[in-house]
């Protein structure tokens, strides 16, 4: 049995992570363990580290992290997607499953629900690829579940929609993928990102990009919209809903707005809107097996945005951590194992 190491979080506030010897956990039958090569790091860790979410249930020493990529090691009897060795990016749903470690990614070897894992290309490095999982699983689930915006599913050939989705923050990690989900579901993409990133954005599918700076960028997009049917709105960021709640209201379609972050209690009538919750099973088989797989096969989605790596090993996650904890843009934090 391999021997696994991990980074723990020993308790609420406690600064750095200590890394030290963890189980290792043999694959449920509908599972895998990946033997990580990368991690990367999002904003939770850090709120979660410093305890800024205090509802959160917590356990102590804890291991934190979602995003891998890596080896797989060992697989479930029920798997048959995957063999051991094959080179795979995984979202490691622990802190969703009631703090089970073992599925928790900042450790050397993690497990993987069967179908929240992708098989990669030899030519797509662990560090390019641990930048997907969470980032395309929270916008997935924004855009698919029936709980949220409940879109057609996306495919490599989608049937145009005629219906305009609004994506503010485009270039954050989840709008990255956000954009790229929507224009694969059949609807044209306008959103919000800084002029630095307007070409970026445009490569993801976006027809139309606006200054999330600029005074006028409600207004503006109202003006584009006038005419068009709206299939909603998706918040990628912490200060874009009052935008978002602006145009939906001005705009004809669907009055829902999915958000990242929690929403207000009250909502102007005829507005819906809800704080992205994953469930997997209301996305993962379309998201993931039918689409993600054979789009990351033909390259035909970007895995965005670019990793930004800032060390190599366990010991390295806390700096990771810190350095997410500055704000982001275009970029997402990975270490090497």
């Amino acid at each position: 049995m391999p021997s696994n190491f991990a980074a723990f979080l020993v308790g609420e506030g406690v600064h750095p992570l200590s890394v030290g010897p963890a189980p290792y956990t043999s694959p449920g039958p509908s599972e895998i363990v990946v033997k990580n090569g990368a991690v990367a790091v999002n904003p939770i860790e850090y709120i979660l580290q410093d305890h800024l979410m205090p509802s959160f249930p917590m356990h102590y020493p804890m291991i934190l992290g979602q995003d891998l990529a890596g080896v797989v090691e060992e697989i479930g009897s029920n798997v048959t997607q995957f063999k051991v060795g094959d080179r795979v990016l995984g979202h490691a749903f622990g802190m969703l499953h009631n703090n089970n470690d073992p599925e928790s990614a900042f450790q050397l070897y993690t497990v993987v629900g069967e179908e929240m894992a992708v098989a990669i290309p030899d030519e797509m490095s662990f560090e390019a690829a641990t930048v997907l999982p969470l980032c395309f699983s929270t916008a997935a689930a924004g855009l698919y579940q029936d709980n949220f915006l409940n879109l057609p599913p996306p495919s490599l050939n989608p049937t145009p929609r005629n219906q305009t989705l609004l994506v503010w923050g485009g270039a954050s990690c989840v709008g990255s993928n956000a954009i790229q989900l929507a224009v694969a579901s059949g609807y044209e993409v306008v959103a919000t990102a800084s002029a630095k990133n307007f070409d970026y954005i445009k490569q993801l599918g976006a027809t139309q990009v606006y200054d999330y700076h600029s005074d006028s960028v409600v207004s503006d997009i109202i003006a584009c919209l006038k005419g068009k049917v709206i299939a909603g709105a998706f918040n990628a960021v912490k200060d874009g809903f009052d935008g978002c709640l602006e145009i939906v209201q001005a705009s004809e379609g669907s009055k829902f707005i999915s958000s990242v972050l929690p929403v207000p209690e009250v909502l102007p009538a005829g507005i819906s809107s809800g704080w992205i919750l994953m469930e997997p099973a209301k996305f993962s088989k379309l998201a993931y097996v039918d689409f993600l797989t054979p789009a990351i096969k033909e390259g035909k989605y970007i895995v965005a945005p670019k990793p930004l790596i800032v060390g190599k090993g366990l010991e390295a996650i806390q700096s990771g951590i810190d350095r997410q904890k500055q704000g982001m843009s275009a970029e997402k934090v990975v270490i090497s194992l």
